[in-house]
């Protein structure tokens, strides 16, 4: 999560009036640039999920921790589900808590796109991780810079809409900004902008050089 520095505002001007008019709900340039950080801040989030969900060419348990698994008509998290572990570095280990729960971990397992093969083991789970050629390394690393352009345009969108807010907030009633501080406010969205593009560029370059390592 980024920290954000909010600039020093000017108290805005009121009407006569106004008093009246205020409402809890108003916006300010402070909770615009605060929900923007926070929109912004959960694409980020989404973004690490879904990278931690493309596979590499070693085991790893947040490969699976968030397969959804059917759990008695519930979509929930392999996690929450079952202990798993990487016992050697070709191979996932997942023992369920309820052992009523294997046959739907399976399922879950190979319905996921990740290519894998579940292997029931007595009270457990095995899931071989089997070496990856290049030809589907590059499959995975152009999977992942697209999971990263679609997080660009959400955060993107986040600016457009905190960039309208900041234009409506002079037609609220009872107060008036002095422009040069709504013009402060879009710069400050779009240093926003640009903190969150680039973080979303280092976590893609990362997982695709951790990708492509043999």
């Amino acid at each position: 999560m980024f920290l954000y520095h909010l600039t020093p505002r000017a108290r805005p001007v009121e009407r006569r009036g106004a008093e009246n008019d205020r409402s809890n709900n108003a916006m300010t340039p402070d909770s615009i640039l605060s929900d923007a950080a926070d929109r912004m801040d959960k694409a980020l989030d989404h973004l690490k999920s879904e990278l931690r969900g493309i596979r590499t060419g070693r085991a790893s348990t947040a490969l699976v921790d968030y397969i959804k698994v059917d759990y008695y008509g519930s979509p929930t998290d392999l996690k929450s589900l079952a202990s798993i572990s990487v016992p050697e570095a070709t191979q996932i280990l997942i023992k369920p808590f309820d052992i009523g729960s294997l046959g739907e971990i399976r399922k879950a397992i190979e319905a996921s796109d990740l290519g894998l093969n579940p292997q029931v083991d007595g009270k457990q789970i095995r899931i071989p991780i089997p070496a990856l050629s290049t030809d589907r390394r590059k499959q995975l690393v152009g999977h992942a810079k697209k999971v990263a352009e679609d997080t660009k345009v959400a955060i993107r969108n986040v600016r457009r809409d905190a960039n309208k807010q900041a234009d409506q907030l002079n037609k609220q009633p009872g107060t008036t900004y002095p422009e040069d501080e709504i013009e402060t406010l879009k710069s400050e969205i779009q240093d926003l902008l640009k903190k969150h593009e680039t973080e979303a560029e280092k976590l893609t370059q990362d997982k695709s050089n951790e990708i492509m390592e043999v």
